[in-house]
């Protein structure tokens, strides 16, 4: 036997193998525990076929799959990727419209055996992972901030409107002040005087602790009437308020975690020197490309991001391009936001921009193809292991 195929349905608890010759003959098919002793035991079974070469085909490279791919690398075994949306879309092709663990490993499996455009996976550095992990936990708490900003504002609008308007949650002071007073009435009683030494004794500046203090009393100043359940709505605001300021802190702590480990990369000066880009947004980026190696050109790198168009032609319609289905979504967030920022902040970057919208593209399409540019020119910079300069001569990799 020469070559055999692996696909392996990725699950939480369980996964499930199946194991082709070169004809597509099943050889094995079993549910797998997703802990080593059994994994191995599956390396032992299929190693026990005596074929010359194995190659293995996962549907899922999230955690569900980390100990998994953990012991077959640490085997020497080759692994490749093929998408979840990829293989529901093959099933179709497939006996029997039911859908289970074992067809869908089996279309894994064979798919891998006809097809030669499937990624192979390499093992992550570990600095890499460690950085996917934090930014992904920094994400979720932003996110969790951002939920309870827009309930404490429900809360504060059944409180007092004209409070609501005035706080800018943005701001530490704002958020400081609404733990501890939430009414107008209190509001009114202690005074925009009292209030600004509340704020400067929290931390706030003196001049920003006056100009809020002013603000919140002035809105104060605008409603005498009570509404109804004001007492239970004040006490909500100050507790979501404090579970903002919890928020900032974890958020401040994690940056901090990824900072350091970011700085600690090989390649954490290349990516820094592109204007735009600071640590969390290049902690984002390796964590979502990984391993440059992976990507063959720029044109790779664009495409991962959903940076390059792809064709969208049917019958007598030809020409058009539209924007890939399949992308990174973090990537292109990285290569987006950096675009927005560097406009701001670097005249080539502003220039470029100008230059599109001159042509007639609107302002979201000349940001991406702003950051289509970028892509390219740091896909070289990373492949020279060079800083960005400013009137550095652009390679033809990087036009």
């Amino acid at each position: 036997m020469n070559r055999v195929w692996v696909g392996i349905d990725v699950g939480k608890e369980h996964h499930w193998a199946c194991v082709l010759d070169d004809e597509g003959k099943r050889l094995l098919s079993r549910r797998v525990a997703n802990d080593e002793a059994d994994l191995l035991a599956l390396l032992g079974e299929v190693d026990g076929l005596g074929a010359t070469e194995v190659v293995w085909a996962v549907d899922l490279t999230t955690v569900e799959a980390a100990l998994l791919l953990a012991v077959l690398w640490g085997h020497g075994e080759r692994v490749r990727y093929l998408p979840g949306k990829a293989v529901n879309r093959a099933a179709a092709g497939y006996r029997s419209e039911g859908k289970t663990d074992a067809k869908d490993a089996r279309v894994i499996a064979d798919q891998a055996r006809m097809r030669q455009d499937l990624a192979e996976l390499r093992p992550t550095d570990e600095l890499v992972v460690e950085l996917r992990m934090l930014t992904t936990r920094r994400a979720d708490l932003v996110a969790d901030r951002t939920r309870a900003v827009n309930r404490l504002r429900q809360h504060l609008t059944a409180v007092c409107p004209a409070l609501e308007r005035a706080a800018d949650l943005g701001q530490r002071a704002w958020v400081v002040l609404l733990t501890r007073y939430q009414r107008p009435k209190a509001l009114r009683s202690t005074g925009a005087a009292r209030l600004a030494g509340v704020l400067t004794n929290a931390g706030v500046r003196a001049s920003t602790a006056e100009h809020i203090a002013e603000a919140a009393v002035a809105a104060a100043k605008s409603q005498v009437t009570r509404l109804a359940g004001e007492d239970v709505a004040a006490g909500l605001v100050a507790g979501l308020a404090k579970e903002v300021m919890s928020l900032d802190e974890r958020i401040k702590s994690l940056d901090a975690d990824i900072e350091a480990r970011f700085h600690r990369h090989r390649l954490a000066e290349v990516i820094l020197s592109m204007p735009g880009i600071g640590f969390r947004l290049g902690a984002e980026f390796l964590a979502a490309i990984g391993d440059l190696s992976w990507f063959a050109s720029a044109d790779h790198l664009a495409a991962y991001a959903g940076l390059a168009p792809v064709p969208n032609d049917s019958g007598k319609r030809t020409g058009r391009l539209h924007r890939p289905q399949r992308y990174n979504r973090a990537l292109r967030r990285v290569f987006y936001m950096s675009a927005l920022t560097s406009i701001r902040s670097d005249p080539t970057s502003r220039a470029y921009y100008d230059k599109k919208r001159a042509e007639g593209k609107r302002a979201k399409a000349a940001i991406i193809a702003l950051a289509r540019r970028r892509a390219n020119v740091l896909w070289a910079l990373l492949r020279d292991n060079r800083t960005w300069e400013p009137n550095a001569p652009v390679t033809a990799a990087a036009a």
